[in-house]
């Protein structure tokens, strides 16, 4: 499991207050509060490149998930069955699956865009994105968005 991504739940206090202003940004673009990277970075009082460096691996941790929707993008070998093995191990762990997105392959890679519902059943997220990471003929796996 060398090189697979974990997962944390941290209580407020013990994360560092640059991520927290990465997610206070994050939330002013969102809203539209604010229109660019440089006028969220400047209203939260961090530069862009920690914005850049941290934007996609801080997410606020919602407690009631039920109905969440989580966006994965996939980098996977264009093997047979791979995708239904990707898509087994995602009803494995209840996740109401959205929408499937995957590209012509290139060069033996094919690119999938996968969206899920977090359902009460689903439990633990990161133990799935484990699973999924650690899957032969699976690339790199990175958690989109979160709504």
């Amino acid at each position: 499991m060398d090189g697979a991504e974990k997962y944390y739940v941290l209580k407020q206090k013990a994360v560092p207050d640059v991520l927290l202003k990465v997610v206070s940004a994050k939330r002013l673009l969102e809203s539209g509060k604010a229109a660019t990277v440089a006028q969220a970075t400047e209203a939260v009082g961090i530069s862009r490149s920690s914005f850049y460096k941290y934007q996609d691996v801080i997410f606020p941790f919602h407690e009631d998930s039920r109905g969440r929707t989580i966006t994965f993008s996939i980098q996977l070998d264009d093997e047979p069955g791979l995708l239904a093995e990707v898509l087994r191990q995602v009803a494995l762990y209840h996740a109401n699956i959205l929408t499937i997105h995957q590209s012509i392959p290139v060069n033996g890679i094919a690119a999938l865009t996968l969206s899920v519902e977090v359902l009460p059943a689903t439990g633990d997220i990161s133990e799935m994105v484990e699973k999924l990471n650690v899957m032969n003929g699976i690339h790199h796996i990175k958690i989109l968005a979160r709504g």
